[in-house]
């Protein structure tokens, strides 16, 4: 999922930058470069937060059926 949503926002970054380099009248290396270099920025940016979400969902999840095992496990005690 983390390399999936990483690389789907940097090649939307990269096509993004290539319509906006055309429109400003760069030249084409000039456009392809900086598309290039950010589609690898927003690669980097992408693992790197999506790392982050997944650990913090996995650990969310995980607070979350120890609290239901603990429920089940003390039917008469309730949360409130």
């Amino acid at each position: 999922m983390v390399n999936r949503m990483a690389g789907a926002s940097a090649f939307l970054v990269f096509a993004v930058c290539l319509i906006v380099g055309v429109a400003a009248d760069n030249t084409f290396s000039t456009t392809v470069e900086r598309a290039l270099a950010a589609m690898g920025a927003t690669l980097v940016i992408g693992l790197i937060l999506g790392a982050m979400a997944q650990k913090m969902l996995e650990e969310n999840v995980k607070s979350q059926e120890e609290k239901i095992k603990k429920s089940w496990a003390n039917p008469a005690q309730s949360d409130r």
